[in-house]
C-alpha cells in the first residue's frame, strides 16, 4: 500500500516530548504525561496507535530517550475506538499490544516499539465519530479524543477514461479533483514506473520513481470544492534523470517506460495543523505554538485518506513524450 505523510509523516514516530530536556529540574515532581500518535485511515488494513510517556530523571535526556522502561507503559494500558453514533456507541474496537522492529534510529530507543494495533479494514464509516480512550489500568488515568474520517473524493484529471498523458519540455501538467469531506491538506505523488535490465533485453526489472508534486490546503472541510496543482511537464525527465543510473558504452542499461501513477494523499484538519506546526521553519524563531488534541495528554490523533488502495490514477506516456525520453536530450537513460 502507497503511504506518504512522509506527511508523514507520518506513521508510528512520536515527536512531541516537551519535557525531555537537558535543563530539567531533577528535584521537580513526576508528573505522567501520556504522549499519542493515531492516525485512522479507512483504506487500512489496521489502524496502529502509538503511546508513550514523558519522563523525569537525572541523566542526560539523549540517554533516558534511549531507555524504553522509561518511555514504554508496558502493559498497563487499555486501549479502545469507540464508534459513535450521535452519542450512542455502536462498535467497539479493541487495540492489542504490538511489537515492531522497523523504526529507524534516533533519540528513542530503536529498532523495537511497542504500539497498540487493530484489524479495521472495511469497518470505518465515512459518516461515523471515532472516539479513542486510553485508560492506564495501574493509575486509573483515562486519555481520550475524537476524530472524524476524511471521506473519498472524485478526481477529474486525470479522467477514470484517460489512458495517456504528454509531458512536454516546456508546458505545464495540471492535475484537478473535488475536495474530500473533513480534508484540509492534500498532498499529491507521482510515481514513475519503468522496467530495466543491466545486462540484455531478455529480463527486465519492475521499478519506479516516486516523486512529490506538492501540497494543496483546501479552504473548506466540505466536500465538491475543485482544487488544482500544476506542475512542469519537463518534472518528470528530470526525476528520471536525477534517480537512475546512467547508461554509458562501457556500461549499458536497457529500459521501457512503464506506467504514470498519480497519488492523492488527503489530511483531516487536525493532522494539517499538526503537520503546519511541526514542519521545517523558514524563520529564525524557532519557538512554535504547541497542538494537541488529546484530552489528558499530548499528541495528535486525527484522520488522513489516499486513493491508493481505491481509484489510483494511472496512464501511459504518449508517443510525442516517448519520443522525448529516447531523444539524444536523454540518451543517457538507456530507453
Amino acid at each position: 500500500m502507497y503511504k506518504y505523510f512522509s506527511f508523514l509523516i507520518f506513521f508510528l514516530t512520536v515527536i512531541i516530548i516537551s519535557s525531555c530536556k537537558t535543563d530539567f529540574n531533577p528535584n521537580a515532581e513526576y508528573k505522567d504525561i501520556t504522549v499519542v500518535y493515531g492516525i485512522l485511515n479507512q483504506s487500512d488494513t489496521n489502524t496502529f496507535i502509538k503511546i508513550n510517556k514523558a519522563f523525569l530523571g537525572n541523566q542526560n535526556a539523549y540517554v533516558m530517550a534511549s531507555d524504553e522502561f522509561l518511555s514504554s507503559y508496558g502493559t498497563d494500558l487499555q486501549v479502545k475506538l469507540e464508534e459513535l453514533t450521535g452519542n450512542d456507541v455502536s462498535k467497539v474496537f479493541n487495540f492489542d499490544t504490538c511489537t515492531v522492529f522497523t523504526k529507524d534510529p534516533g533519540v528513542f530507543y530503536a529498532p523495537k516499539q511497542v504500539v497498540y494495533k487493530c484489524k479495521t479494514l472495511n469497518q470505518l464509516q465515512e459518516s461515523k465519530t471515532y472516539k479513542l480512550t486510553i485508560k492506564n489500568i495501574k493509575t486509573g488515568k483515562i486519555i481520550s479524543a475524537q476524530t472524524h474520517l476524511v471521506g473519498s473524493f472524485k478526481i477529474d484529471v486525470p479522467a477514470a477514461y484517460q489512458t495517456t498523458i504528454d509531458f512536454t519540455l516546456t508546458g505545464k501538467t495540471k492535475l484537478q479533483w473535488y475536495t474530500a469531506n473533513g480534508g484540509r491538506k492534500y498532498q499529491v505523488d507521482m510515481r514513475i514506473n519503468y522496467f530495466e535490465s543491466l545486462n540484455d533485453t531478455s529480463h527486465y526489472v519492475s521499478k519506479y520513481v516516486d516523486v512529490n508534486l506538492g501540497f494543496v490546503n483546501s479552504t473548506t472541510l466540505e466536500s465538491g470544492t475543485p482544487l488544482q496543482l500544476e506542475f512542469p511537464s519537463v518534472t518528470y525527465y528530470q526525476a528520471l534523470k536525477s534517480n537512475l543510473i546512467w547508461s554509458t558504452q562501457a556500461h549499458q542499461i536497457f529500459r521501457k517506460p512503464g506506467m504514470i501513477e498519480f497519488f492523492f494523499n488527503v489530511a483531516g484538519d487536525d493532522l494539517s495543523t499538526y503537520i503546519d506546526l511541526n514542519g521545517p521553519s523558514n524563520s529564525i524563531v524557532q519557538v512554535r505554538p504547541e497542538f494537541t488534541n488529546i484530552s489528558n495528554g499530548i499528541g495528535i490523533f486525527s484522520a488522513r485518506y489516499n486513493n491508493s488502495v481505491d481509484k489510483p490514477r494511472r496512464v501511459v506516456l504518449s508517443s510525442k513524450s516517448i519520443d522525448i525520453l529516447k531523444s539524444e536530450t536523454y540518451s543517457m537513460l538507456g530507453f
